[in-house]
C-alpha cells in the first residue's frame, strides 16, 4: 500500500502541491527520501525518526521510500518534515490514511516531537483552499494561514496534539486570524519647518504613486522628509494587503500571524548587494524591491549604491515584476513600488553653497551624479532640488497641513483614479499608465500643450519624459478635483523635472 498526503513548494509566491508518497517495502531497514530534496528535505527522516521515537512509537523493520512527486520540482526547506510524518504514519495505519490523503501540511520538527513555525503558510493556504482540502501547519503559522477564509486551518503544538486529533481523543480546532495592524506613524509633515516645496512634492508623489528624486546639501532634510511619507500614504486595501503578506509570508516577515494594512517602507543600505535588492540567494528569496511591493523603496545616498545595483531597478520599475533567474531556479516576484531617492549635489555636499564648495566645480557634481545613469534618472517622474535651512526658519512655527489631512486628499486623489481605472486591474495610480493610456486621461487644454510642446522642443524632453510629465500634471489635476488638464496643471509639474543646479539635465 502506498500513503498519500500532500505539501507545497514554493515557486516565488507561487504554491504549488507536492505529493508525498510513502510505501514499506520488504528488504533491509532504510528509511529513504527521493523526489530531488534539497539537503534540508534529505535530513528530514532524522527529525521524523526522533519525534516517533519520543511518542514511543516503533518503525517497522522495513525499507521506508518517501517519494515527492512531482520528482523533477526541486524540494527545498524544513517544511517537508510534517507531511513526511504524515504519510508515513499514514502507512503504518498510527492515522487513517483516508484522512492524511485529505490534508496539506507543512512544519518543521524538533526532536521531541514540537511543531516549529515555517515561513509560506498563506500561500500554502491558497493552494489547500484551491484543491478543497484542509491545511495542518504548527500553531504559530496557523494564525498567518487563517487569513485564507475558503480552507480549514488546524494549528498544532506538537505531533503528539496531531496523533491525539486523528485518534478522535482532542480534535482541534480550527485556527483564527491574527490581527489586522496599523503602526503608529512617528512625525509629522508640519513638524517639519520650511521645504513647502518638498512638501506638496511629497504629496503629489503620494497621491500618484510617483517615483521622486530628492537632491540637497546634507541636513537640508531629504531623509526627513522621505521617512513621513508612510503617514500620508493611504492603507493597504483588501487585495493590496494579501499580494503584500504573500510575499512576505515567503520572506517569513510576518510576525504572530497579523497582516498589517501599512504600506511596506523599505530603506536598504547603500552597501547591499544585487541578490539583496533584486532578489536570490539560497532559493531565490525576494529582495528588497519585491518587499517594498504595493509601498515605498527608499535609497538615500543614492550615487553610492553599487551601479550593478541601480541598474537592475530600470526593468521592474517600469513592468511592476521581476524574473530572478539562477542556474536552478527561474523565480518571478512582483515588485509594484514608489522609488525616492535622496542624494547630495556631490561627494562633498556643499557645490551649490559659494561659500564651502570646492575648486572642482561643476565637474565634482557632475562626476558624482554621473553614478546614476541617464536612463534610471529619466524614470523619475519628479526631480526636486531641496535647498538648506536657515536657523531663522527653525525658529519658525509650525505651519502647513498635518500629516493627517494630507493623506485625506491623498485618500480622496487615490479613490478618483480607482474609479477612472476600474476596468484596467493592471493600472491603480496614474503613475502605472503607458503612454497610450495616460494620453486619454491627461489630455491637456490648448495653452497646456502649447507649452508642453516648447519645453519639450527647447530642453530636450524624452518620450518617457514627455508622458511622465502628463502623468503628474494628471495627479495635479485630480489634487484639485479637476477634469481638465490646464495649462497650470502642466507648469507645476514641468516645475519637477527641469535642470537642477549641479548641472544634471532634464529628460
Amino acid at each position: 500500500m502506498v500513503a498519500k498526503t500532500y505539501t507545497v513548494a514554493f515557486d516565488g509566491v507561487t504554491a504549488r502541491q507536492v505529493e508525498v508518497q510513502c510505501t514499506l517495502t520488504a528488504g533491509l531497514p532504510s528509511f529513504s527520501v527521493v523526489g530531488l530534496p534539497d539537503k534540508a528535505v534529505s535530513e528530514a527522516k532524522e527529525r521524523v525518526r526522533a519525534t516517533l521515537e519520543s511518542l514511543t512509537i516503533a518503525l517497522p523493520s522495513k525499507k521506508i521510500t518517501i517519494n515527492l512527486s512531482p520528482a523533477d520540482l526541486p524540494k527545498e526547506g524544513s517544511h517537508f518534515d510534517l507531511p513526511i510524518a504524515i504519510a508515513l504514519l499514514a502507512a503504518i495505519e498510527a492515522i487513517p490514511p483516508d484522512q492524511a490523503e485529505g490534508l496539506v501540511s507543512l512544519g518543521e520538527l524538533s526532536l521531541d516531537g514540537r511543531l516549529i513555525e515555517v515561513a509560506g503558510a498563506l500561500p500554502a493556504a491558497m493552494c489547500a483552499a484551491s484543491e478543497d482540502r484542509a491545511l495542518l501547519c504548527p500553531a504559530a503559522s496557523g494564525p498567518e494561514a487563517a487569513w485564507v477564509g475558503d480552507c480549514s486551518v488546524y494549528a498544532a503544538q506538537d505531533m503528539a496534539a496531531v496523533l491525539r486529533h486523528f485518534a478522535g481523543q482532542t480534535p482541534m480546532e480550527v485556527a483564527e486570524p491574527g490581527t489586522v495592524t496599523r503602526s503608529a506613524h512617528q512625525g509629522c509633515m508640519r513638524e517639519i519647518r520650511g521645504q513647502e516645496r518638498a512638501k506638496r512634492a511629497l504629496e503629489i508623489a503620494a497621491a500618484g504613486g510617483h517615483h521622486l528624486f530628492l537632491m540637497g546639501t546634507p541636513g537640508s532634510g531629504k531623509s526627513m522628509l522621505a521617512a513621513r511619507l508612510p503617514g500620508i500614504l493611504p492603507p493597504l486595501d483588501a487585495s493590496e494587503a494579501l499580494e503584500t503578506s504573500m510575499v512576505h509570508s515567503i520572506a517569513g516577515l510576518l510576525k504572530n500571524g497579523g497582516i498589517t494594512r501599512d504600506r511596506p517602507f523599505r530603506t536598504p543600505h547603500h552597501t547591499a548587494s544585487v541578490a539583496a535588492v533584486a532578489g536570490g540567494g539560497k532559493g531565490a528569496k525576494p529582495g528588497e524591491i519585491s518587499l517594498a511591493h504595493n509601498g515605498v523603496l527608499f535609497l538615500d545616498e543614492l550615487p553610492e549604491y553599487p551601479r550593478n545595483v541601480l541598474e537592475t531597478l530600470r526593468q521592474p520599475i517600469e513592468t511592476g515584476r521581476i524574473m530572478v533567474a539562477r542556474a536552478n531556479a527561474h523565480v518571478e516576484y512582483p515588485c509594484r513600488f514608489m522609488l525616492i531617492a535622496a542624494a547630495n549635489p556631490c561627494r562633498c555636499g556643499y557645490l551649490t553653497d559659494p561659500a564651502q564648495a570646492c575648486a572642482r566645480v561643476p565637474k565634482c557634481g557632475q562626476d558624482y551624479l554621473s553614478k546614476v545613469s541617464g536612463p534610471l534618472m529619466d524614470r523619475f517622474d519628479m526631480r526636486l532640488e531641496v535647498p538648506p535651512v536657515s536657523f531663522q526658519d527653525l525658529d519658525l512655527p509650525p505651519s502647513g497641513p498635518t500629516s493627517a489631512e494630507i493623506a485625506h486628499r491623498v485618500a480622496e486623489t487615490r479613490a478618483i483614479q480607482s474609479v477612472r481605472y476600474a476596468q484596467n486591474p493592471k493600472v491603480r495610480t496614474n503613475a502605472d499608465c503607458n503612454g497610450s493610456e495616460i494620453l486619454k486621461v491627461a489630455t491637456p487644454d490648448p495653452e497646456g500643450r502649447a507649452l508642453l510642446e516648447r519645453v519639450a522642443d527647447r530642453m530636450g524632453l524624452t518620450a518617457r519624459g514627455y508622458h511622465r510629465v502628463l502623468r503628474v500634471a494628471r495627479t495635479i489635476a485630480d489634487l484639485e478635483q479637476s477634469d481638465k488638464v490646464a495649462r497650470h496643471h502642466i507648469a507645476e509639474a514641468i516645475s519637477y523635472r527641469l535642470t537642477m543646479s549641479s548641472g544634471s539635465q532634464l529628460g
